[in-house]
């Protein structure tokens, strides 16, 4: 099963650096193994794949005997202790399911030796999905920030709540910065995180898509409370500089400003820099597992359809809680 990649190579020439409205419409047709069709997918689909839009409503319907495979969330604690046999809510499915994407526009995420930047790969990542809640039924809003400022788009059903996330991503003053700036943020991811958990309803479908800079346990917490009530799924953008050094030799590196030569080859040297990627990696896997959120694996030399073919959320999920 593969995604279809027709429309993607007729669209305009795509740029490695910037995002345009006609390259994120060509993106609706793209179809395949990981995005389900049907309106109301199960939890858990066959071929031991998970569906992304999954449907978990607030409605509360009934209380019955727990069956395996039952989310372990929805336990009814008080009726499992009168009744002496473990018990599970069950919710009517929402008509039409909060679907909120989070874009990270620091300037980090504006970096790429291969393919396309962090920034452009998570925005047509963005699309794709965004485009296939709607042909979903459901509502599609936005969360875009930068290092100085941050930008809310309620949920909107049909194309319109697309289009206008496309006009927003397409729009953000993050693309229109002067090249080589320094990073200077404002604000750190975790506080980023607090306003994003004011914003987010009950039962919302949440991906956020970042290549995670800053990440700390501060960050780990307010996720873990935002995944509380929320599905999550947490988007991994890297470039494979981030993951790996090239090989041996004596590079030139410049941010416009100033040049700087490192050399490379040094083994010790070499393993540092490929298990500090690898820490960082295991510490989002971690943080998924324990909190039943999923992680998304994308590289910058990777198309989009491509990144969702091999996209480990839709791997099934080891439930940690169990």
């Amino acid at each position: 099963m593969k995604f279809n990649r027709v429309s993607i190579k007729s669209a305009a020439p795509v740029s490695p650096v910037k995002i345009d409205l006609p390259r994120l419409l060509a993106l609706r047709g793209i179809r395949g193994a990981g995005l389900p069709a049907s309106r109301h997918p199960s939890a858990i689909r066959s071929g031991g794949y998970r569906s992304i839009f999954r449907g978990r409503g607030m409605e509360f319907a009934e209380v019955r005997a727990y069956q395996p495979g039952d989310e372990v969330r929805n336990i009814d604690w008080r009726v499992t202790a009168r009744r002496g046999e473990v018990h599970t809510k069950l919710f009517h499915e929402e008509r039409e399911r909060p679907v909120l994407f989070v874009l990270d526009y620091r300037r980090p995420m504006f970096f790429a030796t291969r393919g396309r930047f962090k920034a452009v790969l998570a925005s047509e990542i963005a699309a794709i999905l965004a485009w296939h809640a709607q042909s979903s039924g459901d509502r599609v809003g936005g969360f875009l920030f930068s290092e100085t400022q941050h930008c809310e788009l309620r949920p909107v059903g049909g194309q319109r709540g697309v289009l206008k996330l496309l006009q927003q991503m397409v729009a953000d003053p993050a693309w229109q910065r002067p090249l080589h700036a320094p990073f200077e943020p404002q604000q750190r991811l975790v506080r980023t995180i607090q306003k994003l958990r004011r914003v987010v309803k009950p039962g919302s479908l949440v991906f956020l898509l970042s290549d995670f800079a800053q990440w700390d346990q501060a960050v780990e917490k307010e996720l873990a409370l935002l995944g509380r009530h929320a599905e999550l799924t947490l988007g991994f953008c890297y470039d494979p500089l981030e993951a790996e050094l090239p090989a041996a030799g004596s590079y030139r590196l410049s941010d416009g400003q100033k040049d700087l030569t490192i050399a490379t080859g040094e083994r010790a040297t070499c393993e540092e820099y490929r298990a500090r990627f690898a820490a960082h990696r295991q510490q989002l896997e971690r943080f998924c597992l324990l909190h039943r959120a999923r992680l998304i694996a994308l590289s910058t030399e990777q198309d989009p359809a491509q990144s969702l073919q091999d996209a480990t959320f839709f791997r099934r999920m080891p439930d940690a809680r169990r």
